[in-house]
């Protein structure tokens, strides 16, 4: 993300803490560190010094590593225990020792690799990763108020209207990776200009993470796909998110705090009919209509694989909040009133 387009994050910060105040809820609760790390993957102990902009950057690998670490610690099966790397890469179709230098810390996975972990997991995966439901799901949790139409959402996340419009409907369309990555790259192209009105040239797209242009040929052919670093460098280069695994600490924990400041400012627009917002947000009609048709070894086996996915989003177990308090299961205790005081939060 550009200099000029990086968040303030401790003016958002005060901006989360006063919509809190505001709908009666506990600011130290809201903004919790271990709910903060939950949502962008950024340690505790490296919340403050982030929002008071004194955090040194860690290299790529490291912080890819150190998150991946932070999902399996954090989004345990229905046992609690930690998901074996073998589970986790059957799920895209990889073994498990394809993942041995991620979760060592000695190499960068694969970016199919990184996409498969992202969604075993459940969590955001950036602009050129995440799958249509999701992408369109963030851009309308982040898209300024009033400004839901398709152009609009089309431009947030690099997907058609006609396809946002299936997507919308329960039945997003399903890409290849190489090709969704190829497509999202050339809507970045073709919709973020230079000043002068055209398309930025793969050279300087490539020359701004130190590489060559003619590394990003292959990708622009859809002949392949671009390694992590490189992807990093593009979204980073548009400006756009860069995701669970991408994103540094700023832009994660950025966008989580903007997650946050939506949720609580949605909070009175749905007091209306909350159960309306739900059933639109989850298409929970359609689930329970499906699952009338089941038998009931159909129902044990739903409930078992529904225990699996809160197990890896880290909620198994976890009581559901009490209606209005707006309370969060993943706060495990206040956050400082200031942002920027140090201490161990480990």
């Amino acid at each position: 993300m550009r200099a000029t387009a990086r968040p303030d994050l401790a003016a958002l910060w005060r901006r989360v803490e006063e919509l809190a105040e505001r709908h009666g809820q506990d600011p130290a609760r809201v903004l919790a560190l271990p709910r903060l790390s939950h949502l962008s993957g950024v340690e505790p102990c490296r919340i403050p010094a982030v929002v008071a902009g004194r955090a040194a950057e860690l290299p790529l690998e490291q912080r890819v590593h150190l998150r991946f670490l932070r999902l399996r610690a954090t989004r345990r099966d229905k046992h609690g225990r930690e998901w074996p790397l073998a589970a986790i890469a059957d799920d895209f179709g990889a073994p498990g020792a394809s993942l041995g230098p991620l979760n060592a810390g000695t190499g960068l996975p694969r970016l199919g690799h990184a996409a498969g972990v992202q969604r075993f997991f459940g969590v955001h995966a950036g602009f050129l990763l995440a799958d249509a439901k999701s992408a369109v799901e963030r851009a309308l949790a982040l898209a300024p108020e009033g400004r839901d139409d398709l152009e609009n959402l089309s431009h947030l996340t690099g997907i058609t209207p006609q396809a946002i419009r299936l997507t919308l409907d329960g039945r997003p369309p399903r890409l290849p990776l190489k090709e969704q990555v190829r497509e999202r790259f050339e809507h970045l192209r073709r919709t973020r200009l230079r000043e002068d009105g055209q398309a930025h040239s793969l050279a300087a797209i490539a020359k701004s993470f130190d590489a060559s242009g003619q590394s990003l040929t292959r990708l622009v052919q859809g002949e392949g796909l671009p390694n992590l670093a490189a992807a990093a460098g593009i979204q980073r280069f548009f400006g756009v998110e860069g995701g669970f695994l991408l994103s540094d600490d700023t832009e994660a924990l950025g966008t989580a705090l903007t997650a946050v400041a939506r949720e609580l400012e949605s909070a009175e627009r749905q007091q209306d009919n909350p159960l309306l917002a739900v059933l639109r947000a989850h298409d929970v009609r359609s689930i329970v209509t499906r699952a009338g048709r089941l038998s009931p070894r159909g129902w044990k086996s739903l409930a078992d694989h529904l225990d699996d996915l809160l197990a890896r989003e880290g909620q198994l177990g976890r009581p559901a909040a009490p209606a209005g308090t707006g309370e969060d299961p993943t706060a495990a205790g206040p956050a400082t009133g200031d942002p920027t005081a140090e201490g161990d939060t480990r």
